[in-house]
């Protein structure tokens, strides 16, 4: 299948945020009055859905947007500690060459997202930012009818559960990323697994006009 727009989660698929994230994590438990998971169980939670995890870690439903936007905040302050993946920049840059659409739906803010993208964030053709931890399927069907291509056509990459189920409920095929926060094993119903970011050139090449 070629598709026409690929739309990227950002933390854990493009942007290499996990260990940032995770030096957050006392001070997040500490703020939100968490519980500090141990380090095997943390680990153990990568091949669940986040849902599972934030339970199981003591976050209430109501403490989700507060967290997320704490967290947004700390990130705006420490944007040069986050990089792009290793071969994301190329990778980029080459399928929006080719005429593949790019887009992006993030829970972090807009202008973090641009500032980690660098000269790449003028190859996106949407972005939507700022999103509720679970709440990706609507920007993704803004982004789609934005872009003028049909679900069919789309292809969503993302290192979580939920972004699998995003793509899902909007009719869009998914590219779980084995680099990211979950584990590879758990993306058993993933149209594509893809090892590295140059595994997206021949998988997303773009049907024509």
């Amino acid at each position: 299948m070629a598709y026409r727009l690929a739309i990227f989660d950002f933390d854990g698929t493009l942007a290499d945020s996990y260990s940032w994230f995770a030096g957050q994590a006392p001070a997040m438990v500490e703020a939100f009055n968490l519980r500090a998971g141990a380090p095997e169980e943390i680990d153990a939670l990568r091949g669940q859905h986040a849902r599972v995890a934030m339970r199981r870690l003591g976050v209430r439903w109501w403490q989700g947007p507060a967290i997320a936007t704490e967290m947004r905040r700390r990130m705006a302050r420490s944007v040069d500690e986050i990089h792009l993946f290793p071969g994301v920049d190329a990778a980029l840059a080459t399928l929006a060459a080719r005429g593949l659409k790019l887009a992006i739906v993030s829970s972090n803010a807009e202008s973090t997202v641009r500032a980690v993208l660098g000269p790449r964030q003028h190859d996106i053709h949407a972005f939507a930012c700022g999103v509720s931890l679970f709440g990706k399927a609507a920007p993704m069907r803004a982004l789609i009818k934005r872009a003028k291509v049909a679900a069919r056509e789309t292809i969503a990459i993302g290192d979580e559960l939920r972004d699998l189920d995003a793509a899902r409920s909007v009719g869009a095929a998914f590219g779980a990323v084995a680099w990211g926060y979950t584990t590879p094993a758990a993306f058993t119903a993933a149209d594509h697994l893809f090892e590295d970011a140059s595994a997206w050139l021949p998988a997303l090449a773009p049907t024509a006009a």
